[in-house]
């Protein structure tokens, strides 16, 4: 069964809007562990748009689950996560005028510029997993930086208009997560991923872990955050 790891970015998001103190994505991480969640996931972006360096020094010493930082490959971040250490870091790509995160990690095209701070990761002894679109050849790259995971972007799947286009993109990321896990690379998925449209990738083999944030957020509005991230679980439980 897939572990479910929650990303509380949402609700830094809402803090920052007033630029004020609550509500605190700390509280949230809490509530999303005794929800169930298996991990707790904080992108800390170079503007700072969400979640705050304050944050990421306080879940460190409180999450009991694991925590994954989502960063770019940038030196400063890059530092942060050093002397941090958490759990898992997970390079994406990044631009300040981006809504979300658009696609996945160009391993291929940046090929240098992530080695740099994949090797930097490794040799400190992190957990290192690159956020990628569903394609054999970022897989191949991905292995030979030496990364222990990949995350699929599963954003086009969770666009897709018709039936006809969602199986054509689920069929593309089971096609891309076969070769993951031949390449001997931990299965992870993300992005886009609600209530209505996790199953499916829930059923994949070998997905290790899915990373959901808004979706859960969105819903926690209306029920609580303890009982939106249990309703996840039970559903990607129900799905094995």
């Amino acid at each position: 069964m897939a572990r479910l790891g929650v990303n509380i970015d949402h609700v830094a998001t809402i803090r920052q809007a007033r630029r004020t103190i609550e509500p605190d994505p700390v509280w949230a991480a809490v509530l999303a562990e005794l929800g169930g969640a298996h991990g707790i996931t904080v992108h800390l972006r170079e503007d700072r748009r969400h979640i705050q360096d304050r944050d990421l020094r306080v879940l460190k010493d409180t999450v009991q689950v694991k925590l994954n930082l989502e960063m770019a490959a940038d030196e400063q971040v890059t530092q942060i996560a050093l002397d941090l250490r958490p759990h898992q870091c997970t390079l994406v790509p990044e631009k300040r005028e981006e809504i979300t995160t658009e696609g996945g990690l160009d391993v291929v095209g940046q090929h240098d510029r992530v080695a740099r701070c994949v090797d930097r990761l490794l040799a400190a002894g992190l957990e290192v997993s690159l956020f990628i679109d569903p394609d054999e050849r970022q897989i191949e790259a991905s292995k030979r930086l030496g990364a222990q995971s990949v995350e699929l972007h599963t954003g086009r799947y969770a666009d897709a208009v018709t039936a006809d286009d969602r199986n054509l993109e689920l069929q593309q990321i089971r096609a891309a997560g076969e070769v993951a896990v031949e390449r001997g690379l931990h299965l992870h998925m993300g992005h886009g991923l609600t209530y209505r449209n996790v199953v499916p990738i829930a059923r994949i083999p070998d997905v290790g872990e899915l990373n959901i944030g808004h979706s859960i957020v969105a819903r926690a509005v209306m029920v609580g955050f303890t009982q939106a991230v249990r309703e996840m679980r039970e559903l990607i439980e129900a799905s094995g």
